[in-house]
């Protein structure tokens, strides 16, 4: 879709590049005409007057072509009505009569590259315009472009600290599975060594056992199970403390 439009904004640009090329020509050969018909109103005698009138009519018949393909009709029209004045001073008999065909003739003429100019003006600014609003397509299309980074680069962020955040929970997950297995590894370890103590000491004494009951830890925050296996392990101390001290009895 890109290429299309790349291609149909080149075409447009050619066309007028084009156009703009044929109106500059047009408008030399009717400068030339103009310049022509005044020299022959200028003249002083009959000879000069069809001479230099000859002379405007082949400027204005090559000015035809490049009118025609650069689109000014008014000044087209304009230079057809010149060629016909001035096409009639040929067959004239007086100076008076060939200068009053000229004279009008001169007026058209200069009425011609008025047109053309405005003809010349106004593909210039078309043109103008064009580049005008291409610049301002090309730069909305680098902003929606921008947005469209910006919105990806906030949606990658969001994605990061949503991975970030996956991290560290696993990893306070794993710090208290560990925590929890190390206190049962503590418990269990002197839960034996109790219970071998009193057995040595021959007396009939209740075996020692864990005196909390068994929760889900892993859910609780790392200072709560700190505090419920601390809390377990000063219960069976105490009560080994007190089961030793009926030895003595």
């Amino acid at each position: 879709m890109k290429n299309y439009y790349l291609l149909l904004f080149l075409i447009i640009t050619l066309n007028f590049n084009a156009q703009t090329t044929n109106c500059d020509e047009a408008n030399s050969y009717l400068v030339n005409a103009y310049s022509h018909v005044k020299d022959a109103y200028e003249a002083n005698n009959t000879s000069h007057l069809k001479y230099y009138a000859n002379r405007s009519v082949e400027a204005f018949k090559l000015s035809k072509k490049t009118l025609k393909d650069c689109g000014c009709n008014t000044a087209l029209n304009l230079a057809d009505k010149s060629i016909d004045l001035l096409a009639k001073v040929e067959n004239t008999e007086t100076y008076e009569d060939g200068r009053f065909f000229v004279k009008r003739a001169r007026e058209t003429a200069k009425e011609s590259v008025i047109e053309i100019d405005k003809c010349s003006y106004s593909n210039n600014s078309d043109i103008a315009k064009s580049d005008e609003n291409t610049e301002l397509s090309n730069l909305q299309n680098e902003q929606l472009a921008l947005k469209k980074q910006q919105e990806a680069l906030k949606l990658k962020e969001e994605q990061i600290k949503n991975k970030l955040a996956q991290q560290k929970e696993k990893e306070l997950t794993n710090k208290k599975a560990q925590l929890i297995l190390s206190y049962e590894n503590a418990i269990a370890a002197n839960i034996k060594a109790y219970n071998h103590a009193l057995k040595v000491c021959g007396y009939n004494h209740n075996q020692q056992k864990k005196t909390i009951s068994p929760t889900d830890m892993s859910a609780k925050s790392m200072e709560a199970i700190k505090s419920y296996y601390i809390k377990s392990l000063k219960i069976l101390a105490s009560n080994y403390i007190e089961e030793l001290n009926s030895c003595d009895k």
